[in-house]
């Protein structure tokens, strides 16, 4: 005789409590930065996905764009499988870059835990075993009173010079690093901010690093001495106490122009000059931004990305998947992902419509 409807003497707790608390983290899973492969590595339609979880993962595009085409599920965003899962970090993934872009190109990360790590690219990619990095740098920690070693200070982001072998990062110390790619030595500390570092950018064309901090400021740092040769305000209207902080910063291909996204602005600054050629209200805070083409792309806390025209004009406004999002990125061919809140990277085509929204 079956058992009876409604006979709960073989109900799984334990597994119904685990699939809920699965859930509930898959939703509040955050990707903070994501990156497209190079196309010179053959494998051009993979974007690596950096997240909370502190894993840096590979996904094919074609694969999510035709899993989401066919899926018949009613949930909200499929469900995408990485190319392999790269357990890169104790705690958050930050930032995510391609250093070359070539067969040697390195796929690198940093994170919450104060490291930077490099795998090589083509082996991310066809390695089926356990996956080391080649490259494992970790900030130093500073000594305080009676000799106490500070804990390691986090990296929230991460630029390269590939001319000069350098990486650099942005730490939660106040401090910019620099780092030798060849012998994985530090090269240079870059003191001056008075709160922790959001972001980074390399102008290798003048050999300087821009860096943005909580501290509301923006300074511009001579790679070779170390010290900085320029401070902006990307709030020119506030006093510097009143000014919020300096989330994300992205420089031009002719490295002459600048943006700056803040706690409630945007603004473009001539690097030549560092002269403020426009500034405009975002209303909402902006958390990337990036230049493409002739425009730039603006992401924050509200679903929607902006492009703008260089002029300050705005050209598009489109609501994205991510509730708030932390990266927006692009390749030349004109595709565009932003990712943020919840897991979710939306895939924009370069006509401007959702190729597909997926969950990692």
């Amino acid at each position: 005789m079956g058992k009876a409807t409604g006979d709960v003497r073989d109900w799984d707790e334990e597994g119904y409590r685990n699939s809920v608390l699965q859930e509930r983290e898959l939703r509040a899973k955050t990707i903070f930065r994501t990156a497209f492969s190079p196309p010179a590595t053959g494998k051009p339609d993979v974007i690596v996905v950096a997240s909370s979880d502190g894993s840096v993962s590979p996904y094919s595009i074609p694969s999510c764009v035709a899993s989401a085409s066919a899926s018949s599920s009613s949930s909200e965003f499929l469900l995408a499988q990485p190319l392999r899962l790269n357990q890169a970090h104790t705690g958050p993934a930050y930032d995510v870059k391609f250093y070359g872009d070539g067969e040697d190109a390195m796929l690198l990360s940093c994170g919450d835990d104060g490291r930077i790590r490099g795998w090589r690219w083509k082996e991310v990619l066809t390695s089926g075993g356990a996956l080391n990095p080649v490259l494992d740098l970790v900030n130093p920690q500073h000594r305080g009173p009676w000799d106490a070693l500070s804990p390691v200070p986090e990296n929230n982001a991460i630029a390269t010079n590939i001319q000069e072998g350098s990486i650099f990062s942005a730490a939660g110390d106040a401090h910019a690093y620099c780092w030798d790619v060849e012998t994985g030595k530090l090269k240079g500390i870059f003191k001056g901010h008075k709160d922790y570092l959001h972001c980074i950018a390399a102008r290798n064309s003048s050999n300087q690093i821009i860096t943005g901090s909580e501290d509301g400021s923006t300074r511009l740092w001579d790679c070779r001495s170390g010290k900085c040769t320029r401070v902006i305000y990307p709030e020119k209207g506030h006093a510097p106490k009143e000014s919020s902080w300096v989330s994300c910063v992205a420089v031009d291909t002719s490295e002459s122009w600048l943006v700056c996204g803040t706690g409630r602005n945007l603004s473009v600054w001539s690097l030549p000059s560092c002269e403020c050629i426009w500034s405009t209200d975002s209303h909402f805070p902006v958390q990337d931004v990036l230049f493409h083409d002739s425009q730039i792309l603006a992401v924050g806390s509200s679903p929607v990305l902006t492009r703008y025209s260089i002029s300050g004009t705005v050209i598009s406004q489109m609501h994205c998947a991510p509730k708030s999002a932390f990266s927006v990125s692009s390749r030349s061919s004109g595709l565009v992902a932003v990712a943020g809140y919840g897991g979710v990277v939306d895939i924009i085509s370069e006509f401007g419509s959702h190729l597909c929204a997926f969950r990692c």
